[in-house]
């Protein structure tokens, strides 16, 4: 139901499941887990995997904080798209990327939950983009003495991205299992 037209497909996207990214985040090895299942089905389905790579100040490119956890393994053929910004549409080609493929359903994976998750979630939503976010495969840290912890993020998140709707556009939150490519 996408407002884009001419863009029925789905694409899996998994962002800054990088070794710097995740190293001390919540339910990590679940989290990868499950998203390398939907990396298989997705795979296994031609669906396209697009990995999405933060770098910055505190994260530089080519460091080995700056690369992918080794549980995870992307596909030469598979896009890489790097960013500097929460949002993965921010001064990137993911939208190009997204538009040759069809695609106007994006399955969001990846951490963190309380900034890249939810920035480009935002990002894709506004843009036209019928948004799924896997539930229990993205994650996030515990921050400073006084925040939420990282358990409650990811349980806030999942609850708003639940009831989220627009004009045109569906949004929903679903676990692992429940996780389908088919056009919405």
């Amino acid at each position: 139901m996408t407002t884009l037209p001419d863009r029925p497909n789905t694409a899996l996207l998994v962002i800054d499941v990088q070794n710097g990214v995740v190293a001390d985040a919540h339910n990590r090895d679940g989290v990868i887990a499950n998203i390398n299942s939907l990396v298989d089905r997705a795979r296994a389905e031609d669906v396209p995997v697009v990995w999405v790579q933060h770098s910055s100040e505190h994260l530089k490119r080519d460091s080995d904080e700056w690369q992918y956890v080794p549980e995870l393994t992307r596909r030469d053929t598979e896009p890489l798209v790097h960013k500097t910004y929460g949002d993965s549409f921010e001064a990137t080609d993911l939208e190009e990327l997204l538009a040759e493929h069809g695609v106007g359903h994006v399955v969001v994976t990846g951490a963190q939950t309380d900034a890249c998750i939810r920035s480009t979630m935002h990002g894709a939503f506004t843009r036209g983009y019928d948004v799924t976010l896997v539930s229990d495969a993205h994650t996030t840290d515990d921050m400073d003495e006084g925040m939420p912890s990282a358990e409650q993020v990811i349980a806030h998140t999942n609850l708003y991205w639940h009831w989220q709707s627009a004009p045109g556009r569906h949004a929903a939150t679903v676990e692992t299992a429940e996780v389908t490519f088919a056009a919405n």
